[in-house]
């Protein structure tokens, strides 16, 4: 069995824009998610998939952010502990 794959800003980036039936490239790094349309059931939604890459995200690393560009530093951050 392979460990799952990294989860990665461009996956972070497809995926909330799924959520919100938007392109991708309609979600920028310093958008405030909440003002796209992301509420909390769609962040839950995202913590759930995301947390199956290996990392322990929570719904709290998250609600306290409003960009991906902040999400994705916690990510960043809970990957770099995951392989310490």
């Amino acid at each position: 069995m392979s460990a799952p794959s990294p989860l990665t800003l461009e996956r972070m980036r497809a995926d909330i824009a799924g959520m919100l039936h938007e392109a991708p490239d309609a979600v920028g790094d310093d958008d405030h998610l909440i003002d796209l349309g992301l509420d909390s059931m769609r962040v839950l939604g995202l913590v759930l998939a995301w947390s199956n890459t290996g990392i322990a995200l929570e719904f709290s690393h998250l609600a306290e952010h409003t960009t991906l560009r902040a999400w994705w530093a916690v990510v960043q951050r809970l990957q770099g502990s995951a392989t310490a």
